[in-house]
């Protein structure tokens, strides 16, 4: 019996289903997307991915100009987390267009050297668009900043079947990007934390918000001393770590056989629970494997 042998199956994309994790910059989705790859593996799931580095407006360095021009009109809030900087409608028709029919048009954005030989294209710049194979897919897996974002005149939300929330507390979450950024692109923490400043408004305003859409959030809290993000030496280790697991609905969640299974785990609530950090791996297998099957088997039995 699975952790969420009686979790209803919502009804949002019952033939073409998707999977929405959300973060922002330096949360962790990247790792939450390699579990989620391992389980499409052991279970012969054929999974399509996008990411939403892909539905950004501009490419490195047309953003870098943008941010400048920007800031010269006196506007110094201009972002990646906000909506003029992304092809937020884009996404959205990605999601409605795969959610009825299996397709959708994505590309790919080029992140460092090692991907600019794979895909032949500089670092910084994107792929041209293509359209996704319906018969190559039993789901849509997205990864990004917005694939819960809800506004006046956008709603990725609710086109997805599983909506997954990570989001550690927010000191843990800059020291994990300014040393992400300091190690992989060569950024200095004072770039970093400007970066992080001027993202602000729109942290609060885009990415917050969608992690009360999402149906389950991972949060990730240290367990030592974080006062100072911008002079932490080291990232906090999954053994420094305790991760809650917040369930928008946990009707038919079996916590009983979570605690049984995640050693020294408890309730926080009646809709979380707390696990140790290094357990994440295991209680993610353990909580969305049943659901992906779930959303699977009825893919299989639709088409």
């Amino acid at each position: 019996m699975g952790a969420s042998a009686g979790w209803k199956v919502c009804d949002v994309s019952a033939k073409h289903p998707i999977i929405s994790v959300t973060g922002s910059s330096g949360a962790g989705t990247t790792s939450i997307r390699r579990t989620f790859e391992q389980i499409f593996r052991r279970e012969g799931v054929q999974a399509v991915f996008i990411e939403g580095d892909a539905f950004h407006r501009y490419d490195r360095g047309e953003m870098r100009l943008a941010v400048q021009k920007e800031a010269e009109n006196g506007n110094f809030q201009f972002s990646h987390f906000g909506p003029d900087a992304n092809l937020l409608e884009r996404l959205e028709k990605a999601f409605r267009d795969y959610s009825e029919t299996g397709r959708a048009e994505s590309r790919h954005y080029v992140h460092d050297l090692t991907e600019a030989e794979l895909y032949n294209a500089p670092p910084g710049t994107f792929t041209p668009w293509k359209t996704l194979d319906p018969h190559e897919s039993d789901l849509l897996f997205y990864e990004g900043l917005h694939g819960a974002v809800v506004t006046d005149s956008i709603n990725t939300a609710q086109h997805a079947d599983l909506k997954i929330g990570v989001t550690p507390v927010i000191n843990l979450e800059w020291i994990q990007k300014i040393h992400r950024d300091r190690q992989t692109r060569g950024y200095t923490t004072e770039a970093v934390t400007d970066t992080i400043l001027r993202r602000m408004p729109d942290y609060v305003r885009y990415i917050c918000p969608q992690f009360t859409e999402t149906d389950i959030n991972f949060q990730r809290v240290p367990t030592v001393d974080t006062s100072n993000p911008f002079a932490a030496r080291w990232i906090p280790t999954a053994d420094e770590s305790m991760v809650i697991i917040r369930f928008a609905n946990p009707h038919g969640i079996d916590f009983r056989y979570l605690l049984s299974m995640v050693h020294d785990s408890f309730m926080s609530r009646a809709n979380s629970i707390v696990i140790p950090g290094a357990k994440l791996d295991l209680a993610m297998q353990l909580i969305l494997t049943p659901y992906i099957l779930k959303l699977v088997e009825r893919h299989r039995r639709l088409i």
